[in-house]
């Protein structure tokens, strides 16, 4: 398939691609950036994953590799947004697929989809439980409440549950939290860099803050630092996730050619900036490197917090971090509910019929809601006896996205006849395309390696398992039974046709 020049509007573009509008177009390109950024969202990713750069790499980790991933990120953003511009759709990454294979167009679209999937949820699941371990550090400096491993999956079963419920009857309340959240984490992280850079009496040396490397993983062999290093960079590798969400609500977006690639480069670019800025503050920050790492609060930047300010003002900070948390995982779960509804609309999930219906009041996909919180649920349930739990969540996301993100981007590189839409790169296109696919390919090994010496059953990066328990189910299925049947996206207005069906109207806006 090649894109054709786009059409007036959002839905005869989508009709083009051959969709009827079904989804309620409501996001404006700014409703759509904070989708993505609130996903991003360097509140809660860079918060709940500091400890994993603190333990394998330290300070050079947090800041410098921030940096470095970043611009490997965007690279990747900007390869993806291309795509998008062409294909405006809800189906986004293994619709792309379909559209850009030359062969095996099904089998490609299947894959992809799977990796999507099982990348968003466990987005969502990563993200809602690190809102539990930061809302228990909270609970615990506020109240006194002891932190424990059960106290802290409670919390996260009444998040991911609040997150679900919002979806499910706070469309426009969504809505307008995801423009709020926007606001709140860029106000929120100058507020915290405020406080930090002025409150604090003693600062940490800024030569230790860019470059003093620490390895804490209890690997010992010859260049162990620069492994931990590179196993550190999972940090911010994970914060920069879910920007496909852009993509993904491209059917519920005025001017979707356009404000959705606009949205997953913007995203990516200005949390690259700001996470910065609030990652130099918080390592600059820090008093007690080794105290604060293994703090029982069991979230390091709060005890940084708390030991830079004092127990009040960092108690605050925690807050701010805190609130953006479960802005993000409302997001995540508007994002990962589409996904799922956009892959059982043609047919690729299990109890597909019911996945796919779009409540007619709300216009959103209420049963796929519920899905993907089941599911996240299902993921978190080892943190209750695997202390490694999180961290191989935060590597499953990253590797389950980032091979559904780079899938697409190698596709088009191998179509010399792909149509770009109004958003694109010109000459730039072909090295920032492979640039992106070389580094997916770096990280896919990089964060399925050991973490932690000695391995045990506590220990072990369990990220391998699940990606190949995905992966075989996904390859058996398709092998055994979907490869006869799965043809790829199913244009519901050809679907309609076939049947002597009626289209409905266009949904109000």
């Amino acid at each position: 398939m090649s894109a054709d020049p786009v059409p007036s509007t959002d839905e005869e573009r989508l009709a083009q691609l051959g969709y009827q509008q079904e989804l309620h177009r409501r996001l404006s390109g700014f409703s759509n950036f904070a989708v993505s950024f609130s996903i991003i969202s360097i509140l809660a990713g860079a918060i709940t994953s500091y400890g994993i750069a603190m333990t394998a790499g330290g300070p050079l980790a947090i800041t410098l590799g921030w940096l470095f991933v970043g611009v490997m990120v965007t690279f990747v953003a900007l390869a993806m947004a291309e795509v998008c511009s062409a294909y405006p759709t809800a189906g986004a990454l293994y619709w792309w697929a379909a559209a850009l294979a030359k062969r095996n167009k099904a089998a490609w679209a299947w894959f992809v989809g799977w990796f999507n999937f099982l990348g968003e949820v466990a987005v969502t699941a990563a993200i809602d439980f690190g809102a539990a371990i930061t809302t228990s550090a909270f609970l615990g400096l506020a109240f006194d409440m002891k932190v424990t491993a059960a106290r802290t999956f409670l919390i996260f079963i009444v998040i991911i549950v609040v997150h679900g419920l919002l979806n499910t009857f706070g469309v426009n309340l969504v809505r307008l939290l995801s423009d709020v959240s926007a606001w709140w984490h860029l106000v929120g992280v100058a507020v915290i860099v405020g406080v930090l850079a002025i409150v604090p009496d003693n600062h940490k040396p800024l030569s230790e803050v860019f470059f003093e490397v620490q390895n804490a993983t209890g690997f010992t062999f010859a260049g162990a630092g620069v492994y931990a290093v590179l196993v550190g960079l999972l940090m911010a590798q994970y914060t920069y996730t879910g920007y496909d969400a852009s993509a993904h609500v491209a059917e519920e977006t005025h001017d979707a050619a356009r404000a959705a690639p606009r949205g997953i480069v913007m995203s990516v670019v200005v949390s690259v900036i700001a996470g910065f800025v609030l990652l130099v503050a918080i390592t600059w920050s820090i008093q007690d490197y080794e105290a604060e790492r293994a703090t029982a609060l069991g979230l390091p930047p709060a005890q940084i917090f708390i030991d830079a300010v004092g127990r009040d003002l960092g108690t605050f900070l925690l807050f701010i971090c805190m609130v953006a948390q479960w802005f993000c995982g409302m997001a995540s779960v508007t994002a990962n509910s589409r996904m799922a509804y956009a892959f059982a609309r043609d047919g690729a999930l299990p109890g597909s019929r019911l996945w796919k219906q779009v409540n007619p009041r709300t216009g959103t996909p209420t049963n796929s809601i519920w899905l993907c919180v089941a599911m996240s649920t299902i993921l978190v349930l080892p943190s209750l006896w695997n202390t490694t739990a999180y961290l191989a969540a935060t590597s499953i996301a990253v590797i389950g996205l980032y091979i559904a993100y780079v899938g697409p981007v190698l596709l088009r590189r191998l179509s010399p006849d792909f149509r770009p839409g109004p958003w694109h790169l010109g000459r730039w296109s072909a090295p920032i395309g492979w640039i992106a696919i070389v580094w997916v390919a770096i990280i896919c090994v990089l964060f399925v390696l050991p973490t932690a010496s000695p391995v045990t059953a506590k220990t072990f990066n369990y990220t391998i398992v699940a990606v190949l328990v995905v992966v075989g189910a996904a390859g058996i299925w398709w092998f055994t039974s979907a490869r006869k049947w799965f043809t790829g996206p199913r244009q519901n207005l050809i679907e309609k046709a076939a049947h002597g069906e009626q289209t409905m109207p266009t949904p109000p806006e």
